[in-house]
């Protein structure tokens, strides 16, 4: 594997007095310090990586999600993306065919007036002809199970649905990553479900690299690695079950571990002999089981 997304010693601030930056492309680069919401972010993603994004509300993850395509420029440091610098106007479009984000709200990204027109919106900005534009649409609705939708109205869609349609638009680009900014945060447990699964097969299937930032913390137990952010500072930059055995690290940090790694630890803290990093169910029924089989539990 290969280093595809670079931070270099990456701080950004906001500032009251943002100007534009950028030849009408919505980059946005401070003119004045106020406070930092990324501080000193020092790390690497890997070519065809699951990476989750943690922190509590302000902790500055969205921040660091909006440097990786050059939505923001750092205001000190380096962001690259597969080498090329994101403060290089010239390649800006190059960067951001690599890197598609997905956001919280489905209904802020879907523009067109039927599933398969929200689609090839952004093949028609780039000018893919019309042949091309449909093997790339029945594609992309193929890889998210939408084919039968394509015709529908965006608004008659589910939650899970718009966010899979906005994911498709995405994969009619044919990124090589794919960042998702708390994507799951309005989503019911079904959707979330429908979303965590496309993501997850992009993943493996596609070796499309992505980084996902979530509240979630089952959705976190799902990746390769995780990274812990609070008050812009990178506190954990670890694998899922390493992060989720260090209880008070991630409480101290605003956060709660999944529910039957909670289960566990309070069962330690009562003398009780289980694992200290289980992370899933399925895990956790198996330990509870073999408690009840000798007793364990009484």
């Amino acid at each position: 594997m290969k280093n595809f997304i670079r931070f270099e010693n990456v701080s950004y601030s906001y500032d009251d007095n943002e100007e534009e930056y950028g030849d009408g492309k919505s980059q946005t680069k401070t003119v004045g310090h106020v406070d930092y919401a990324v501080k000193k972010a020092d790390f690497s993603i890997e070519k065809g990586e699951f990476v989750a994004i943690v922190g509590r509300n302000g902790s500055g993850k969205s921040t660091l999600a909006r440097t990786m395509n050059a939505l923001l420029l750092p205001t000190e440091g380096t962001v690259l993306v597969n080498g090329i610098d994101t403060q290089n106007d010239e390649l800006i479009w190059e960067i951001r065919s690599r890197v598609g984000m997905v956001f919280q709200n489905p209904d802020n990204q879907i523009v067109g007036t039927s599933v398969e027109e929200d689609v090839a919106f952004g093949l028609e900005n780039i000018g893919v002809p019309r042949e091309k534009m449909l093997e790339k649409i029945d594609f992309a609705l193929e890889t998210v199970k939408l084919q039968k939708e394509r015709r529908t109205e965006p608004h008659l869609l589910s939650g899970g649905q718009k966010q899979r349609c906005a994911i498709a638009g995405i994969i009619a680009m044919q990124p090589e990553c794919i960042v998702l900014d708390e994507a799951t945060a309005m989503l019911d447990p079904i959707g979330r479900r429908e979303v965590i699964n496309l993501i997850k097969k992009l993943n493996k299937e596609n070796n499309i690299t992505i980084v996902h930032i979530t509240h979630h913390m089952d959705e976190v137990s799902q990746a390769d690695r995780v990274i812990l952010i609070d008050n812009g500072i990178v506190l954990a930059d670890t694998t899922p079950r390493k992060l989720f055995s260090d209880v008070n690290l991630v409480k101290n940090a605003g956060l709660e571990v999944p529910q039957i790694t909670a289960l566990m630890y309070n069962l330690r803290q009562k003398g009780i002999d289980v694992p200290q990093d289980i992370i899933t169910e399925e895990e956790g029924i198996l330990v509870l089981i073999e408690l009840l089989k000798k007793g364990g539990a009484c």
